[in-house]
């Protein structure tokens, strides 16, 4: 008798319905795994044999044979242990086809047959719904995670036993149900009414929160830029519920978490010494990197010149696309990448050039060669180029007299931005940032003042296609801020303006 048993195996982001077969025949007793598996899949048979034994089921003292189908799609993981013990348990009689046909199976088995975690969880779910199957039996520790999915019925299972058990209908394990309670709390971020001074560059963050623009902020040592681009987090809105399952599910491919459920936005601060498959993504075994990992959050690259140049050429590509692509001889896999770019730079080696209260030690040479690694490309995709000064040492300690107002009035601002363009854009596009050009001249009209004044400044600055857009993006943010009305003014523009060319 040929068994069947349904799993799941993932390809990047997406996911793919596996067929475990078996077959035992009279021979001398052996487990063969056929299907292009890799290694962890190939060591199961040693993990399912002890979990079998140990678990008081008889294992067949055959020549099995495991085949995984389709057989032209590589297999990895060892969530494969449990579909394949079971799909041995169905061949020797032990259970009955019809006691599995209804439901996908996922968890990798320890030798005394307890389940262990798996990553990955969340994008099985989604795979198996989507395939039409009711039910999905996932390592207890997942199950909070994989009960994000709606319209599946989630079993957690604690060991092989318990799960044959359940199987027979000799006692019942309790579907994992999703409640909020299992959302944790969000924990409380910087807030702009703690930084002293920097007016223009707080305005600067709440126009790149309001309409999802890239910011890089220049500046001396101190000037509090790092401090600046941390509160950018607790400006930004909660993660919707879509959000929260993409974001979850991208953690637990990377297997960074196993039962937690991820609902604040992502800040990710990969070091300059970070390797580029650590940024990008890829490897043997392909992972997302830390631009997916930022993936409906902020990845900040502080003090971004110190980047080696490849890791922030790779960028380039996801800042317009907002998902990378990752080839390898074995195949190309694709992450979702909708991240907000912030970064931090000195305006050169000692940081101190243009600094009023200390003297600049770097030639002009040096202070060129610094401002060159950054290419023309990249800074062309960031929206927003602020200059941080640093802030008078007598006003440190001066009291706001806005203290816990500022940060308030500007989220109140935000939620008002994102509302005007969630009325504008409808469901399919959201924010102004994402906009392409061929949106913008469609959906963003502009006054006869506003034009010229933005014609005659890109022909003063040299403006690129690309920049002259964004400027036009950018100025919308702004009007949106302002609650003003749809057609661009000549103010908008103006102010859109200055955020440009700061490092040019």
């Amino acid at each position: 008798m040929v068994a069947h048993v349904r799993t799941v195996a993932s390809i990047g982001f997406e996911g793919a319905i596996v067929e475990v077969e078996s077959d035992s025949k009279k021979g001398l007793p052996s487990i063969q795994i056929v299907g292009m598996g890799t290694k962890s899949v190939d060591e199961a048979k040693e993990r399912v044999r002890s979990a079998i034994s140990n678990s008081l089921l008889d294992f067949p003292a055959k020549k099995i044979t495991i085949n995984l189908a389709p057989a032209e799609l590589i297999k990895d993981g060892a969530h494969f242990d449990i579909p394949i013990a079971l799909a041995i348990l169905v061949s020797s009689g032990q259970l009955q086809q019809n006691e599995v046909s209804d439901a996908v199976f996922v968890g990798e088995l320890a030798l005394n047959g307890d389940v262990r975690s798996i990553r990955g969880v969340v994008g099985m779910t989604e795979t198996a719904r989507e395939s039409g199957v009711s039910t999905i039996y996932v390592p207890k520790i997942n199950a909070t995670q994989a009960s994000l999915i709606k319209g599946i019925t989630v079993i957690g299972i604690s060991n092989l036993k318990e799960l044959y058990l359940h199987l027979k209908a000799e006692s019942r394990i309790s579907p994992t149900a999703f409640t909020t309670s299992a959302l944790p709390t969000r924990t409380k971020t910087s807030s702009i009414d703690d930084i002293h001074g920097q007016e223009q560059a707080k305005r600067a963050l709440v126009i790149a929160a309001a309409g999802r623009h890239n910011l890089l902020l220049a500046g001396p040592p101190g000037a509090g830029k790092t401090m600046l681009a941390k509160t950018l987090t607790g400006l930004l809105p909660s993660l919707t519920a879509s959000e929260q399952i993409a974001v979850t599910k991208l953690h637990s491919i990377a297997g960074e978490i196993d039962e937690e459920i991820i609902t604040t936005r992502p800040f990710r601060s990969p070091h300059h010494t970070t390797s580029h498959v650590a940024v990008v993504g890829g490897g043997a075994r392909p992972k997302p990197g830390e631009i997916s990992l930022a993936h409906h959050g902020v990845l900040f690259l502080d003090e971004i010149p110190e980047y080696p140049r490849s890791v922030l050429e790779a960028l380039r590509q996801p800042l317009e696309d907002r998902q990378i692509s990752v080839s390898r001889a074995n195949g190309r896999v694709t992450y979702p990448a909708d991240f907000m770019l912030i970064a931090t730079m000195n305006p050169c080696p000692c940081g101190h050039y243009g600094d009023t209260s200390k003297e600049c030690s770097c030639s002009s040479v040096q202070i060129l060669n610094y401002q060159k690694r950054l290419s023309g490309p990249l800074l062309d995709r960031i929206d927003l180029h602020v200059s941080v000064t640093r802030v008078p040492n007598d006003k440190l300690l001066a009291l706001q007299a806005y203290k816990n107002k500022q940060h308030l009035e500007a989220q109140k601002a935000i939620q008002n931005a994102l509302k005007a363009q969630s009325l504008r854009y409808g469901s399919s596009i959201i924010y102004n940032g994402s906009l392409t050009s061929s949106q913008v001249h469609r959906l963003l009209p502009i006054d006869t003042s506003a034009r010229n004044l933005l014609v005659s400044a890109g022909e003063k600055l040299g403006l690129s296609a690309r920049s002259f857009f964004k400027i036009i993006k950018i100025a919308r943010t702004i009007a949106d801020i302002d609650t003003a009305p749809q057609v661009l003014q000549k103010e908008h523009i103006a102010e859109a303006l200055q955020y440009r060319g700061v490092t040019s």
